[in-house]
């Protein structure tokens, strides 16, 4: 008795689809990290250079732009 395999192409839409959901949820993530890591860096800096300063050694300087656009 042989099986016989009925292979489905996946569609490429749904494909498409699912990586934008996927890379959408890792934008949030990537997000809130950056953002907690933000405060914690503000918290722990002796001034506001210092606290820039760090936040450009992380890369992080852009959550400080977004945040002081959304106030």
């Amino acid at each position: 008795m042989t099986w016989a395999r009925h292979s489905s192409r996946p569609d490429p839409a749904e494909d498409q689809s699912r990586m934008a959901g996927v890379r959408a949820e890792e934008e949030v993530r990537l997000t809130l990290q950056n953002g907690r890591a933000a405060r914690t860096v503000a918290g722990h800096a002796s001034d506001a250079i210092d606290c820039a300063e760090l936040l450009a050694m992380l890369g992080l300087e852009g959550v400080q732009k977004k945040h002081a656009q959304r106030t």
